[in-house]
């Protein structure tokens, strides 16, 4: 069951367990494990409402503390998140990353406005202005994550991409050594424990 982050004051909560390694330097990779899922099934959507949408933005410094989103941001930034998880998958296998999320990657570099932009109606006729204000935070916020992800991507850290390899955790990481396997000491212990205790069993059958 996949769960929207949210208090019982309605806000948003922090939650979730802390940054995989890498993720404090790349905020696409920050942005690709921002689905969570947890031994049992139970899943976690940081970007699962546009007011928790809104604290990840805010969390990151990529949205003001008094800015406003609506249920179409936070699918936005859900869609791009698909895209990246997509392009970093394609580049720890190996393989080629589907023609859509390079451009839809390019298409998200171009999509915060640099200039004033030009409007025409029956009341005013002709005249510039900025985008507005909601859609130039997300469309800003989006073109950065997308910079970031293509720098990841292209730059000496996507040699060292890896899954995290404890079932269920879905999430990615920079490994910091050769054997690092898990995206944090909660998915190491488990998996350990797991491992424990599979051995511990098969000993009680060999000797019954």
């Amino acid at each position: 069951m996949k769960e929207n982050v949210a208090g019982a004051s309605g806000h948003p909560a922090s939650v979730g367990p802390p940054p995989a390694p890498g993720a404090d330097r790349y905020l696409a990779l920050d942005l690709a494990n921002s689905d969570l899922v947890f031994p049992g099934g139970q899943e976690l959507d940081l970007l699962g409402s546009p007011a928790s949408a809104k604290e990840w933005l805010v969390a990151r410094e990529l949205a003001p503390p008094d800015s406003r989103l609506y249920n179409v941001c936070a699918g936005r930034l859900r869609a791009l998140r698909d895209v990246v998880r997509t392009l970093l998958s394609s580049r720890i296998a190996d393989l080629p990353a589907p023609a859509a999320s390079v451009q839809a990657i390019n298409d998200a570099l171009t999509s915060a406005p640099s200039a004033a932009l030009l409007y025409w109606d029956e009341d005013r006729g002709p005249y510039r202005a900025q985008a507005h204000p909601i859609d130039q935070i997300v469309n800003h916020a989006i073109a950065i994550l997308a910079a970031d992800a293509a720098d990841l991507i292209t730059g000496p850290d996507a040699e060292r991409l890896a899954p995290c390899g404890a079932t269920p955790c879905r999430r990615l990481l920079i490994r910091t050594h050769a054997s690092r396997q898990w995206c944090s000491t909660r998915c190491g212990d488990r998996v350990r424990a797991a491992r424990a205790y599979a051995r511990r069993t098969q000993a009680k059958v060999r000797t019954d």
